[in-house]
Parts: C-alpha cells; structure tokens; sequence
C-alpha cells in the first residue's frame, strides 16, 4: 500500500496485537482507544491452539508463560460449598474448560501493549466518530483529537463497536443476544478456592464464580444470569450493581460475601451476551477485527484465539500486497471458517452455563462428571480442538527474537 497510515480503534488485545505486526513491517500505526490509560486487571482469558501459536510467533510465549494464573482447574459446588464435579487444567491437554494458559485480561493486554510500543502512536481518552470514504482513503473524525487521514480504518473496539456502527450501521444489526448478562470484578477476600475456578448454579438461570487472581489474597468474581433484554444506562455502575445485587439476594453459596465485595469493587463490569455476525468484515477502507467482527461470547472461550488470529492473518495479508481489496478479501476468506466453527457454542449452550431449574443443574453436573469418559470426551474434545481448526499462514513477518 503506498500509503502506510493505518488507524486502528480498540487498545484491547487485537488492536495491539496488530499494531506489533504490522509496526514491524514498515507501517505507520496509530491506536485510538477510548480508556484513559491500559485497562489493568480484568477476568482471566485463555491462550490455546492457533491463538497460542501466534503469540509463539510474537516471541512472547515464555513472558505469556510468566504472567499467567495459577489455577488447577474448574470446580462445581453446591450451595454448601461441597465440590459436586471437577475438570482439571491438565484435561484434554491443557485445552480444556480451564486450559494450560489462563491470563488476566489486563495482564495480556499490557504484554501486546508493550510489545507494539517501538512502532505505534497511542491515543489515550478519545474515540473514533466520523469516517469519510473515498478511493484513497479515510477521513477520520475524533471526538477529542483533530482530523486526520489514514488508508485504513481498522474496528477493534469490541462488541460495541463505534467503527461498525459507523461503517456498517445500527448495532442492534449485528449483535444477536443469547439472553444471558455476565458481570465481572476483583474482590480482595481470604475465601479458600484451594486454587479452583469455582463455580456455581442456582435456580432461575443464576451462575455465580469465583477464581483466583494472580496476586496474594486477589479473587475474580463472575455473576451471570439469564434475562430478556435489559435497559440501563452504561455509565451507572451502581444502578448495574444494584440488578446484580436484587438478582442474587438469597442465591446461596457465598453470594452474600461476594456481593458484599461487589459494592466496593472499583473496576465492575456489566456486559450483555451476544454474537456479532455480519456477511462481510469490510466496507471500502474500513475492517472489522476480533469482537467487533466476530464476538464468540465468551462461552466458547475462543474470542481471545480469534482476536490474534485475525490480527495476525491481517497483518499478513496486509504486508503481502499492496491492493487493500485483495487483503480484505483474503482475509475473509482464510478466516471466515474459523470464525464459523469457533461461534458454534458449547454442548447445551446457555442452559449448560446457566441452567434454569434444579433437575437441569444436576444434570449438568452430572455430564460434567462424565466430561473425561467415552463418549462425552469426544463430544467436548472436539468442542476444545476448534481452537487449532485454523492451517495458520507462515507470513514473511519479523519478530521479536
């Protein structure tokens, strides 16, 4: 491409990761992210298979490796706190539900933050909100910064996407909720995990967990419910709280501790679950990449391997040609069947998450009894191996070495 100004939305985990690579081929990056700084801490995200693979390719697998959480496995208890079913880290070949590699989403973020830093502009505080086309390239609008022109606009600002809304329109479009809401945070308590993913059912579709964090004493908390469309506003944390708190009153187990932790938690986070699927990741000069394009959810805990692998595939395909089109199309093409397997959700989806009633609670954990004997170990084996489905190209790309 002559011009190698290229504008990319989202400072997550994708936007980075793209950011290195194609730093590294001679373009000239700028990330513009909404957060004031790095987003620190975060739940736990996996590396496996083909996403693992890149972060190898990075150089970055042994500080990956150093960073990561100690964790044995997932557990199923009851409302006593009795562990009713456990899967261990090392099952399936460390692939599992837990896999060998589990990070804090903060921590990952800030090793390809790191990483991409020698040859990327960072914009802190701001946001993408105007895209003007033509056969050259991008006029970009910011809601702080002035305007600028860039020959690619690259979306990798999560499901909520402002570039998509831009590019491709209304989000309710694109994004097809799955009637679940999962919210996060860090709680600072001595509750003994004995070093398990905790988690745990209660009737109604209520699924509370806990897990450990990396540093001493640190425990992340998940509570997740089902639910029809919910309207709250974004930006008040206590009103989300508060539904938090009024659907898990009386739930059991140590809900009452954790939503005692929740009041206080600074870094609280309330999502929506729901798939982004859309026929094409390009419109002109402007693509989708990772969650804005293909969100998963995090059931299937693929959304982390599909954001490096796309970030990878079109760093790649970029450096490769000079024709943004061609790179687009490429793009789609190499990706488009990972995505289409890594978006087919887990045996049971929701309700194996979050069952309703208490005849489907036992029965889930009874199947996750049986997750390491024939024939359920096939069945979720090949769940887990969709990690790899993907023969990743070997890009002429440099790396850190």
């Amino acid at each position: 491409m002559p011009n190698k100004e290229i504008l990319i939305s989202g400072g997550g985990i994708a936007g980075p990761v793209l950011a290195y690579w194609l730093g590294r081929a001679g373009f000239a990056v700028t990330i513009v992210e909404r957060a004031p700084a790095p987003r620190p801490g975060g739940q736990t995200v996996d590396l496996r298979g083909a996403g693992r693979t890149v972060v190898a390719r990075m150089g970055l697998l042994d500080q990956a490796r150093a960073i990561a959480v100690d964790q044995r496995g997932v557990a199923v208890v009851d409302k006593k706190g009795r562990i009713t079913a456990r899967l261990p880290a090392d099952s399936f070949g460390g692939e599992g539900i837990v896999s060998e590699i589990e990070i804090l989403r903060g921590d990952l973020a800030r090793l390809f933050y790191e990483a991409s830093l020698p040859h990327t502009q960072y914009v802190f505080d701001d946001t993408v909100t105007g895209l003007e086309q033509d056969d050259d390239g991008v006029s970009v609008t910011f809601e702080k910064s002035a305007p600028r022109r860039f020959a690619l606009v690259v979306g990798a600002d999560g499901l909520h996407s402002a570039v998509r809304a831009l590019a491709f329109g209304p989000q309710a479009a694109h994004i097809h909720p799955l009637g679940l809401y999962i919210s996060w945070f860090t709680a600072h308590d001595e509750l003994d995990l004995d070093g398990w993913y905790q988690m745990y059912n209660a009737p109604g579709g209520l699924t509370a967990s806990a897990r450990p964090g990396r540093l001493p004493g640190e425990i992340k908390v998940s509570f997740a419910f089902r639910s029809g469309p919910l309207a709250y506003d974004r930006r008040d944390v206590a009103a989300q709280k508060a539904i938090i708190a009024d659907r898990f009153a009386g739930a059991g187990w140590e809900t009452p501790r954790l939503l005692s932790a929740m009041a206080g938690a600074s870094d609280f986070f309330l999502e929506s679950v729901g798939q982004v699927r859309l026929d094409r990741w390009s419109r002109g000069r402007v693509v989708l990449l990772g969650d804005a394009g293909y969100c998963p959810t995090p059931l299937t805990g693929l959304g982390t391997s599909l954001a490096l692998v796309g970030a990878y595939v079109l760093a790649g395909e970029l450096a490769a040609t000079g024709d943004h089109r061609v790179v687009l199309r490429n793009y789609d093409r190499i990706m488009r069947p990972y995505v289409g397997e890594a978006q087919k959700l887990p045996p049971g989806g929701v309700n194996g998450f979050a069952p309703s009633t208490a005849l489907a609670i036992r029965m889930r954990t009874a199947s996750m009894r049986a997750m390491t004997r024939w024939p359920m170990r096939n069945l979720i084996a090949s769940q887990f191996a969709k990690a790899s489905s993907i023969d990743l190209p070997d890009y002429d790309l440099p790396a850190l070495r």
